[in-house]
């Protein structure tokens, strides 16, 4: 799969709220570059505005000014259905809680959202059990979530989230329900997803062991975005 070397760039990104009268600026002029194959850690105290700043990069929220980039794609000026398509084209997502559907099998959890874009039974099918396999659960695609282990469940989510082979793949703190040696499975399982795939990965953690196994270390300081190591 080839894919262009930088996938997502936010430039000067600001954004801010008002509470109690009082304006509290979260983003100041917040610029990063992802990159095909990368995986990035995105780290930050409470309420430094890492989980804003990735709903920008997905597209979930626009900025107060600034831009964001998606493969080549200026953001700012589109419109919401144009940024919607976008998301759905290019963007992944992996959340703390998984948000599996529960009466559908593993299988049937990456199956869906391929169909729902377009593909075949038969070739969503096939992308499932590969990317189940490259996640290591080849012997659990036919469990019901109920059925699987909390770290099972995550590496099923991870799948699902790149069965439309998007450029960019986002997490919040995907590992942030499990236990250090279940951590450490999904994280494995992440990165040989990100490295087979060609993906740009930008991953929220608050786990300094995690984050130091990355390519890359940016932190979320005064709303502004510090590279912190490589």
């Amino acid at each position: 799969m080839s894919k262009s070397s930088s996938v997502l760039q936010l430039v000067d990104v600001e954004r801010h709220f008002v509470q109690g009268g009082r304006r509290i600026n979260v983003l100041n002029k917040a610029s990063l570059s992802l990159e095909a194959g990368r995986m990035t850690a995105l780290i930050g105290p409470s309420g430094a505005g890492k989980t804003t700043l990735l709903n920008m990069a997905g597209l979930l929220e626009r900025p107060d000014s600034g831009d964001v980039v998606v493969g080549g794609v200026r953001t700012a000026q589109l419109s919401e259905a144009k940024r919607t398509m976008l998301r759905r084209q290019q963007i992944g997502f992996v959340f703390q809680f998984h948000r599996l559907f529960p009466e559908f099998s593993a299988r049937e959890n990456v199956i869906i959202p391929q169909m729902l874009n377009g593909l075949t039974y038969k070739k969503a099918d096939e992308r499932a059990t590969a990317l189940l396999a490259m996640v290591g659960l080849e012997e659990r695609t036919d469990h019901r979530p109920g059925l699987l282990s909390g770290g099972e469940q995550q590496r099923v989510a991870i799948a699902r989230a790149v069965a439309n082979a998007p450029d960019i793949l986002l997490a919040d703190e995907p590992t942030g329900n499990l236990d250090p040696e279940t951590a450490k499975i999904v994280f494995d399982a992440l990165s040989r997803i990100v490295r087979g795939t060609g993906t740009a990965a930008l991953i929220v953690t608050h786990n300094q062991l995690l984050a130091e196994q990355m390519d890359d270390i940016l932190t979320i300081s005064q709303g502004r975005i510090v590279r912190s190591g490589s």
